[in-house]
């Protein structure tokens, strides 16, 4: 498998998870990653992923969240001699509840770092601070979200 096909596997499978609410292998994805927040403050590692996507996502009765994380335009950019990569990619955010007709409730981008250990690519650093368009994050998370 190419590194570019093995670092957009990963942007796929951290939707996939976040959407199954297994929140416990999401942050595992990001166990040797730094991570700057939409709030500006940088975490390391998984167990702090883990606590803030705890404290912040509604999971639902159904043990999900209700969401389906779109991930697109993966613009990856791999040092092969150095085992680095960067990707840059947009992610549009759906809902639906109960109480919420489906829609797009967020929309933004993803700047990556990768880097390849042991013959595998893991994810090194996210920004999560490039939340673009604003919807009705209120059955989403926990906490408000300013436009």
């Amino acid at each position: 498998m190419s590194a570019a096909t093995a670092i957009t596997n990963l942007l796929y499978r951290y939707a996939e998870l976040m959407d199954a609410g297994d929140l416990e292998a999401v942050a595992a994805l990001f166990e040797r990653a730094r991570i700057k927040t939409g709030g500006g403050e940088v975490v390391e590692g998984s167990a702090p992923m883990l606590a803030l996507w705890r404290a912040h996502v509604r999971i639902f009765p159904d043990g999900t969240p209700r969401t389906k994380h779109v991930i697109t335009n993966p613009i990856v950019e791999v040092d092969e001699a150095a085992g680095t990569a960067t990707c840059r990619s947009y992610y549009t955010v759906l809902q639906q509840t109960d109480d919420l007709p489906l829609q797009a409730i967020c929309a933004g981008r993803y700047h990556d770092a990768f880097v390849r250990a042991d013959g595998q690519w893991h994810f090194s650093e996210r920004d999560y601070s490039m939340l673009d368009l604003v919807g009705d994050l209120s059955q989403h998370l926990l906490i408000p979200v300013a436009a």
